[in-house]
């Protein structure tokens, strides 16, 4: 495969590039008024990497964007069609049938016919999707050095996620990067009534590494992965690539949310080692 890189592997401060690309990821952010906001508030961004033994990540979006040329809106239209193929049109709301999200399509389906064979197979189609988009997916700026930084530091790191398993496991491998999770993947399951906001996954992952809630940190760009985290009493840091993101996130209740983990990976380097 081949795959866009925005920064080089080492370890060492200021020795890895960052590109933007304002068609598919829109430009690195350096220091917008939130980011100096946290990077100033030493109860804020400090704090959080400073507690951080564990760190939760979700993935698309912190470490990249799945679905950067593979289209979500296209994907969550496919199962919108497959269902109406099927003579299930009247299965979604209109809003439902309009969505850019197929995940919000397969949390509908699975809502009217929980543990049948119908939200399994619309899970499968998806599955496939994902599996096609890793090849395209673009990876967040910052985000490969920055899990290798917390790794090098002695941090544990894991994937929390409403994607497949497999689709996150190859993008990890061909970033050369699953062995800083490995095997601390935990993405979609058949019980799809578990997906975000529940927090089953967090407490999966917070009981296989043997970790207090206090102890972690979950990067997180939806209101569904801040309330799956604040569930599972685990602090939260946003990270939002666009302003809508943003506001979404304060409004429901984060207090360190960053345009780009730039911040993040210059505190860890010049924080203090424990």
């Amino acid at each position: 495969m081949v795959r866009r890189t925005l920064g080089n592997h080492h370890d060492g401060p200021d020795t890895f590039l960052v590109t933007s690309d304002t068609r598919r990821t829109g430009p690195v952010a350096h220091g917008t008024e939130n980011d100096r906001k946290a990077l100033g508030d030493p109860a804020g961004l400090k704090e959080l990497i400073s507690g951080a033994r564990v760190v939760l990540w979700d993935f698309d979006g912190p470490v990249c964007r799945l679905f950067a040329d593979h289209s979500a809106q296209r994907v969550a239209t496919d199962l919108v069609e497959w269902l109406e193929g099927r003579g299930l049109r009247g299965l979604l709301t209109e809003s439902e049938r309009e969505s850019p999200d197929p995940y919000a399509v397969l949390r509908a389906v699975d809502r009217r016919h929980p543990g049948s064979d119908l939200p399994a197979e619309l899970e499968a189609r998806l599955t496939r999707e994902e599996l096609r988009a890793v090849s395209s997916a673009w990876p967040t700026a910052y985000a490969d050095p920055l899990i290798r930084t917390w790794t090098a530091v002695g941090a544990r790191s894991a994937i929390v996620t409403d994607n497949s398993p497999r689709a996150v496991r190859d993008y990890l491998a061909d970033r050369g990067l699953l062995g800083c999770f490995a095997p601390h993947v935990y993405g979609r399951t058949r019980q799809l009534g578990r997906l975000e906001p529940d927090s089953h996954r967090v407490h999966r992952a917070l009981n296989a590494m043997g970790a207090a809630p206090d102890s972690a940190l979950m990067i997180g760009d939806t209101p569904a992965d801040l309330h799956a985290a604040t569930a599972a009493g685990v602090p939260f840091l946003g990270h939002a690539r666009d302003e809508e993101k943003g506001r979404l996130l304060r409004a429901a209740g984060a207090t360190t949310v960053l345009s780009s983990l730039e911040p993040v990976l210059a505190g860890l380097r010049t924080a203090p080692r424990t």
